[in-house]
């Protein structure tokens, strides 16, 4: 098993941040690659972040309601095999 951090993509809007609007999964909730992870709003749009791997949730680093900067970690991963990446 390998742990593998995720953060906030830019989402091809030039932007810095993007509030987390909420959460559709939770820790310890199995995941399937480009499940609706969370829904992030930015200064022109609400948008679903889909999730770049399959596996585990096994952190969330960001809170419902707080803005996040593109870059900064928001969610853990345990996928199977692989070597880890934190």
């Amino acid at each position: 098993m390998a742990l593998r951090d995720f953060a906030l993509p830019d989402l091809g809007e030039g932007l810095t941040e993007s509030e987390l609007v909420s959460w559709h999964v939770a820790v310890g909730d199995t995941v399937e690659l480009n499940q609706p992870l969370a829904d992030v709003e930015t200064a022109k749009a609400l948008v679903e972040l889909p999730s770049p791997f399959a596996g585990i949730i096994k952190a969330l680093y960001a809170e419902a309601g707080t803005t996040v900067e593109v870059g900064a970690r928001i969610v853990q991963f345990e996928l199977e095999g692989g070597a880890e990446d934190n």
